[in-house]
């Protein structure tokens, strides 16, 4: 069969099972045989960060790289809370305690960040370097103490011998000979406090964002640091010693992934070295370096390509890093190849150390920068020995230089950027219909990672055609589809009768195509009046529903990680996410059906709010729209296993925010008694402004009541 609908003159031509009898009800609908489940990679392990192997392959074309550069980048933005990018405040830094040695300088610095937040750090300048200097911006990873680290005289005695130091103040204090090695270079260095760590205590390392309200407004540890690091960049950057177009970023393990994460955003760094981070292994252990959405179908080595062509140098280890010459690196070449610039990525492997920044990857790491920045220093450049200053003389903080007053926990910050993110969502509420566009860009751009579904006039698709039954006055099509090469299968069947006038509807059931026979196996007396009236009906199972579940069980909604759902939800779907991407895999389906030229959906019940979430994707593929609000509100959601848990749904206005995407299509939306005033007032914000056919009806929708609807 050619088409999802078929072609009525061709029925004759093709395989026909007639269902008669006891068995009718229980086979009508089913598309595979009974006991068998979809062949569907989603209902298989999750992902998680521990995992082996997290494969990406690079486009192979420039153009093509261009696009997928853009929506990673969009990925990294929405992930971390940061799209819209929020304004910073001026970096207005406290700089004092200068500590002289014989050809560099220690000071102390706090700046402002988020709202009562502060970044701290040392800034290190060389002496006697006339002019405006190289600048590398230095966040530290998850050291004991972070800045403060000191590794002890037993540790630093097992480094030396085991080649990876050669002095004992560079072994006791690695991450001050960083920053010491840069500064006699000739560079400008500013240190900076991961947040939990040394001088940045407001906040616990990994505390206070790891709830429901937290995940459904997108903030997270990732978020939190990655804005310092633009504010720590927009400091260093502001230094009238520093010349802004030599700045480089270099960091190791959870500074490494700041490195590539702050270089994935912003444009200003000319060089990176992130040492033992990028790979295609495990992705980052902490908290501090997950955040739902961020590795969608990616990996680290993808969002360290967002830095292309730029030069990209880094360091493996015998740790998760240590395959990065053979698995990483290659695909890394392969996207710098198309900027013709494959000598500006570079990776080298130490399998005889563990996880470091030791000084064999630091002097690799002087003599990238040297020349990537121009330092001119000669090369290779080699460490010499310096006098530590004690960590405590390192502390920022102090009886005349205070926290300030307004300092606050995560609770406080997170009321303050609850608040900023309203006022935010807000202003891109349209007043007028000129004022549309720019709320569809914004929004749309969020609700494309949130939910991952695709357009679906642009989709890549694949089907399979399984079966026809022939029923009095209608015929059943049965088949598979899916996303080509995502390893998904989605139950369908579409319901044609002879009178067929080339509109198609399909009908979200919560009990999935099920939900639109009676017991006895005969269409719903809402499915029959659509029927008659010569529109065919399409019912599929989405993710978890109808075939996807075994008969006389419970759909198993994947648990996420308890200690942090970012750590699942940084790498898998959320169940809601899934079965509105499958909504929208089934309207591409019908897109491509040349039998078919208008498209409506319904939804109803439970089943209403993927509808809705849907139709906002949907673009101009779909006609008319009825769906069910039942209710719903992503405020009532308070369960990380909740399935209509969708992160970030508060943020972009709710349930309403996120449909005012299908403004000005028409659309009819029931069962508003008990949506939350916040969540469906964009809703309609949007549609006055865009001058679109809503109708929003308080009381719940029956099927009867939806057939109606669309016959009107």
């Amino acid at each position: 069969m050619k088409y999802l609908v078929g072609s009525l003159i061709l029925v004759s031509a093709i395989c026909v099972t007639e269902v008669r009898g006891a068995d009718k009800a229980a086979d009508v609908t089913r598309v595979l045989p009974a006991g068998q489940l979809p062949a569907d990679a989603r209902l298989g392990t999750p992902r998680h960060l521990r995992d082996k192997n997290h494969p990406w392959a690079p486009p192979a074309t420039k153009a093509a790289w261009l696009r997928e550069a853009d929506a990673i980048r969009k990925q990294v933005l929405v992930s971390t809370g940061l799209w819209p990018l929020p304004p910073r405040p001026e970096p207005n830094p406290t700089i004092h305690g200068k500590i002289e040695r014989d050809d560099y300088t220690v000071e102390k610095v706090f700046l402002p960040s988020a709202p009562g937040h502060y970044v701290t750090g040392n800034l290190y300048r060389p002496k006697n370097r006339p002019g405006r200097l190289p600048a590398v911006l230095a966040p530290h990873g998850h050291w004991n103490q972070g800045r403060f680290y000191d590794a002890g005289e037993e540790a630093a005695k097992k480094q030396i011998e085991g080649g990876g130091e050669s002095l004992m103040s560079a072994a006791r204090y690695p991450l001050q000979a960083r920053m010491v090695g840069l500064a006699r270079m000739g560079c400008v260095v500013f240190h900076y406090d991961m947040v939990g760590n040394a001088d940045s205590k407001q906040i616990g390392h990994t505390e206070g964002f790891r709830d429901v309200e937290a995940l459904s407004r997108l903030q997270n540890f990732m978020g939190l640091q990655t804005y310092n690091s633009l504010c720590a960049l927009d400091f260093l950057a502001s230094l009238p010693d520093v010349d802004t177009d030599r700045l480089g970023v270099s960091g190791s393990s959870g500074g490494g992934t700041q490195t590539f994460m702050l270089c994935a955003i912003d444009p200003r760094p000319a060089a990176a070295f992130p040492a033992v981070m990028v790979s295609s292994n495990m992705q980052g252990g902490c908290i501090c370096e997950n955040a739902s959405y961020l590795r969608l179908g990616i990996n680290n080595v993808a969002i360290a390509a967002l830095f292309a062509p730029r030069p990209l140098g880094m360091t493996g280890a015998n740790d998760w890093t240590i395959d990065i010459e053979t698995k990483g690196l290659p695909e890394l070449k392969q996207v710098y190849s198309l900027f013709g610039a494959q000598e500006n990525v570079d990776a080298k492997a130490f399998p005889q150390f563990g996880h470091n920044y030791n000084q064999v990857a630091r002097e690799r790491m002087y003599d990238w920068m040297n020349r990537h920045l121009n330092i001119g220093r000669e090369a290779p450049y080699k460490e010499t020995d310096f006098d530590p200053i004690p960590p405590a003389e390192l502390s920022v903080f102090d009886e005349t230089h205070p926290l300030p007053e307004n300092a606050s926990d995560a609770a406080s910050l997170r009321e303050a950027v609850t608040e900023y993110q309203k006022q935010m969502f807000d202003s891109l509420l349209p007043k007028s219909q000129t004022d549309v566009a720019r709320y569809d860009k914004t929004i749309r751009a969020a609700a494309n990672v949130m939910l991952d579904t695709g357009v679906p006039e642009a989709m890549d698709l694949e089907r399979e055609d399984r079966d026809t039954v022939h029923e009095s006055g209608y015929d059943i099509y049965k088949l598979l589809v899916g996303r080509t090469s995502a390893q998904e299968q989605v139950p369908l069947i579409a319901l044609v009768s002879p009178n067929f006038n080339g509109e198609a509807v399909l009908w979200v059931h919560p009990d999935g195509k099920a939900g639109l026979f009676t017991e006895d196996g005969e269409p719903k007396s809402a499915v029959q009046d659509l029927l008659d009236e010569g529109f065919a009906v399409v019912g599929a199972d989405l993710f978890l529903t109808g075939e996807f579940v075994a008969e006389g069980e419970k759909p198993k909604y994947p648990a996420l990680d308890e200690k942090y759902a970012g750590y699942t939800l940084a790498y898998n779907r959320s169940v809601l996410a899934n079965r509105v991407r499958d909504i929208l895999t089934v309207i591409g389906t019908m897109v491509e059906d040349e039998n078919i030229n208008t498209i409506h959906l319904i939804g109803t019940g439970e089943a209403g709010p993927w509808a809705m979430l849907a139709r906002g994707l949907a673009g101009k593929t779909v006609d008319k729209t009825i769906v069910d609000a039942n209710g719903f509100g992503f405020e009532s959601v308070t369960s990380i296993n909740d399935p209509m848990l969708l992160a970030g749904a508060l943020k972009y206005g709710g349930l309403g925010g996120l449909t005012a995407l299908a403004a000005p299509g028409e659309l009819t939306v029931a069962g508003t008694k008990g949506v939350p005033t916040a969540e469906l007032q964009p809703l309609k914000t949007v549609y006055d402004a865009a001058q679109g056919k809503l109708t929003l009806i308080d009381e719940k929708l029956d099927m009867n009541k939806a057939a109606e609807l669309l016959l009107k």
